[in-house]
Parts: C-alpha cells; structure tokens; sequence
C-alpha cells in the first residue's frame, strides 16, 4: 500500500484516473398482455428503481464560473476521473467504522444500563437511519460531481453556503480532535514518549495526497482492520472465561420508561456519529462510478459492520466488568492493563491504524473543503487540511471524553444543529428541485444567478435551520447546565433532536420555497433550475 507513487494532487485535480465504464441501462422485461393490474404494477416499479439507479452522470466543468467561486478542488469531478465502485465505497464505511470512538460508543451502551442485545439493536436501528440521508446526500454529488460546499450553494445561496459548511466543519475538527486525543494516549501509554502531534501530522500528509492515497489507505486497511477487532473480541472471550459470562448481564433500565430514557438520546447519538458524513458525504461520492455504486457500496459497508462491530465493543466492555470489576469503555485505558510485549505491539498498531483511517475520511476531508469554500483563491485543500488539525486541538477534545454521559451529550447537542442543515439540503435536492441543479448557477456571483437569492443568503433556508433547531434549545440548555431543568416534553424533543430538526427544517424550507415561488415571498430566485 504505497501512496507515494502518484503526484501529491488534492482531490479536485485528478486528471489521470481510469475512464469509468459506461453504465448501462438494467433490462426490464416489459408487461405482457393480459398480466393482472398487481403484476403490472409491480413491473412498473422495478423500472422505475432501475431506472433512478442507472441515472447518468451529469458533470461538466461550468460555464464562465466566478473566481471566486471556483478552483480545481471545487470544480465538479468529471466522469472520466471516477474512481470509487461499491467496493471501494464498501471498504472506505468499514475502515470508518472500525475505530476507537465506535468502541466507546458501543461501550457507553454498557455503561449506561443497556443490555448487549439492547445495544445492538440500537445502534443497527440508528445505522439504518443514518443510511438514508447518507444515499439522498449522495446523490447530487454522484451526479453533478459537486463537493458538500458547492452543493450547499443551490439551498443556502452562493455566500450563504459557508454558514452549514463551516458549521459541518467545526464538529468536524472536534472529532479529529477526539480520535487524535485517542491515538496519541495510546502511544503515550504503550510507549510512554510520544504525544498525538504525530499522529496528526500523518493524517494530514495522507490526505493532502488526494482521494487516490485515501483510497489506497481505506481500501487496504479494512481487512487489517476487521482482523484486529477479531482478534480483540478472541482476547476478550478467553479472559472473560467465555461468552456466557461476558453477555449474561442483564440489562439495568428495568422499566419501559427507564430504557426509552436512554434509548432514545442513544439512538440520536447513533445518528448524529455519521450525521456529520451524512452531511458531506458528496465529498466523497462524487468519485463515485454510478448510483448504483454509492448506494450498494454505503448500504453494505455501514449498517451492518456497525453493528457487528458494536458487538464486538459492547462484549469487550461487558468483559471489562467480569475481568475488573466495573465497565472499562476507553480502549486505550483497557489495552494499556495488558501485560505482553507482542499483545501491546498489536494493540498499538490497530489504534493507530483505526484512528489515522477515521481521521482521513471522516473529519478532515470536509472541513478542509469549507475552509477552502470561504476562499478558493487563497485557500487550498492542503492548507484547509492544516487548519483543521490545529483547530482539533484548539477546542480541548478531552473533555467530551470525560464520561460516558459527557461523549453521548456531544453527539445529542452537535445533531441539534446538524439535523436542520441535513434536512434542507435533502428537502432543496429531492423536494423543491426535483433532482436538477444548475451547474454554471452554482459557480456564478451573478445578481441574476439562480442561486444568488438575496445578496448571496436564501433567507429561506436560514430561518428553516433556525425553526429546526429552536424546539431544542431549552433541552440544550438544560443539559448543558446553562439553565435549568426544561420543562418535560422540550426535554424529550432534546432527546431526539436530530429526528425534531430534520422534520421541522425540511418542512418549513419546502413551505418557505413553495411561496416564494408563488410570488408571495420576497426575494428573488430559489426556483427550480435544470441543469
């Protein structure tokens, strides 16, 4: 796994990559005569599924783009330098999920009463969830080839586009903080010498080599990868003295209202850990091959590793219990009690391995395009990629992990803001505009622009983020001890926050849209562009 064999290129200047195959069409037997209404029907649905997924490509370089709206990592990937099948996407979600804050997510579950197959469940349901923002986001970036930012434009404006950029991008530098946090206490630990400088300073040298050293990564660090958590869970059943006494603890919430206490902010915390990809992940897929590929490729590399790997974190947590006494969830505490030289060496490696690879994809590809969307003349891909590992460390990402209760809260508080923002951009692609972009719209400062709205904002989709994420406020106050007890129904709407504010952020963007076309709101443009 060599990265150093191509040119150091950021992920918008690939020219060279192998042309894609063309696509092509799915046969669709046609209704034959006399076949009954259902038959028929159902024949009808089959072709408009296969239909949908065999979508062509619609990227092209746009038409008398604006400087300052433009440079090579923004302008939209042409076909011919798609990359990414099914597998790739397939192995790019399991190198995701394999990491050190999926194990303490799954060990927070423990740790707050669940039982292993409560936990499971929980995070399978919130995968399933989380997949399906994750293929509607992804779509747009397939087709047009657009990165988040850009696509942002067509919903937020031209300008506005910065405001959930930028927004994505912030979570997105706690999180490299986190898992830096993480990687580099463990080589403290087992080597008691270095600190997590090194370790950021290698995921920015990955990433800034562009999608194909990111491929060549995830792609071949998978199956390590898998092989690692295998054999961490081997470790955890021998010590444990078997399974029967490492999942035979039952669960704590003894009562229907206990469990869905923790149930439900558990399962938007589920959510929001990939409601930031769910987000951006145009970022990704607009080296995707085909539609077919991204959503194969998602559907096959999320739900179900998550939750085998979930597994895997929850047994090993359940085994802390019976081996020391009390929940162990941060692996790094739990490895640095191991006492063979060849068993810390391993460990060593597959944290490392597991962060570095979260780190690449995960939380440094877009912020890194954010900061490039605020200025593409100035800004490059590699100095976004900078900027976000000394804002990692800027925003103290230990103290998210000071507690189960306190890591749970950061994924809760961060999806009040990230659901509105996910919710109009879905409600803007599927609903307002039917699937079709304007291309060169996107990339003009143009008064007259499609997207230009009102000086560059669509007041629109700012007051529909402000309606999804007001009903949450007077639970996150509470919970951040800023106020306080809220009142009990904005203290349940606070638990599903993401679910709140993605419904009520959509609908009052589609209403806002729909009159503004109508003539009854003002501001100019926001209507329905072809590309």
């Amino acid at each position: 796994m060599s990265c150093t064999t191509r040119p150091a290129v950021a992920p918008g200047t690939l020219r060279r990559a192998r042309p894609a195959p063309p696509l092509r069409a799915r046969h669709v037997p046609a209704p034959q005569a006399g076949a009954p209404p259902a038959a028929s029907a159902r024949r009808r649905a089959v072709a408009a599924r296969a239909g949908l997924l065999d979508e062509p490509i619609e990227a092209r370089p746009p038409v008398a783009a604006s400087p300052e709206l433009i440079n090579d990592d923004l302008a939209p990937t042409l076909q011919a330098q798609r990359t990414l099948g099914a597998a790739d996407l397939a192995a790019l979600w399991v190198s995701l999920v394999i990491s050190t804050t999926t194990l303490m997510l799954a060990g927070s579950l423990v740790d707050l009463g669940m039982s292993w197959s409560q936990g499971v469940l929980c995070v399978f349901v919130g995968n399933l969830v989380t997949l399906v923002p994750l293929v509607l986001n992804a779509w747009p970036g397939t087709k047009y080839g657009i990165p988040f930012p850009v696509l942002a434009r067509a919903s937020f404006g031209v300008k506005g586009a910065s405001v959930p950029a930028l927004a994505r991008a912030l979570v997105a530098c706690g999180w490299f903080g986190i898992n830096t946090t993480i990687g580099g206490a463990s080589i403290f630990q087992m080597l008691q010498a270095v600190t997590g400088g090194a370790l950021a300073a290698e995921t920015v040298a990955v990433i800034t080599r562009g999608i194909a050293c990111i491929k060549a990564v995830e792609k071949y660090s998978a199956p390590v990868l898998v092989a690692l958590a295998l054999a961490l869970m081997a470790w955890a059943v021998s010590a444990a003295g078997g399974f029967g006494p490492m999942l035979a603890a039952p669960s704590r919430l003894a009562t229907p209202a206990a469990f869905w206490a923790v149930f439900l902010p558990s399962l938007t915390a589920q959510v929001g850990y990939w409601g930031t990809l769910a987000l951006n992940v145009s970022d990704f897929t607009r080296y995707a091959v085909s539609q077919r590929a991204q959503l194969v490729g998602q559907a096959v590399g999320l739900p179900p590793f998550m939750a085998a790997f979930a597994f895997v974190g929850l047994a090993v947590t359940s085994a802390s219990v019976v081996i020391y006494g009390a929940p162990v969830i941060d692996p790094v505490q739990l490895l640095a009690r191991l006492t063979n030289p060849a068993a810390i060496v391993v460990s060593l490696f597959g944290l490392i391995l597991a962060t570095l690879t979260t780190n690449i994809a995960a939380n440094v590809v877009g912020p890194a395009n954010a900061f490039v969307n605020l200025a593409p003349s100035r800004v490059s891909f590699r100095t976004g990629a900078v900027i976000t590992a000394v804002l990692g460390a800027a925003i103290l990402p230990w103290r998210l992990l000071s507690s189960s209760s306190s890591f749970i809260g950061w994924l809760v508080a961060y999806s009040s803001l990230l659901g509105p923002v996910t919710g109009v951009i879905i409600a803007d692609f599927w609903g307002v505009r039917a699937r079709r972009l304007d291309v060169d719209a996107l990339y003009s400062s143009e008064a007259t622009g499609a997207y230009h709205y009102s000086g560059g904002y669509n007041r629109a989709a700012l007051v529909a983020v402000a309606a999804g994420v007001a009903p949450c406020v007077p639970g996150m106050l509470a919970a951040l001890g800023l106020a306080g007890p809220a009142p009990p129904l904005f203290a349940v709407i606070y638990d599903g926050a993401w679910f709140v504010g993605t419904a009520v952020s959509a609908a009052v963007y589609v209403t806002l849209m729909r009159a503004k076309a109508q003539g009854s709101v003002g501001g100019g443009g926001g209507l329905p562009a072809a590309a």
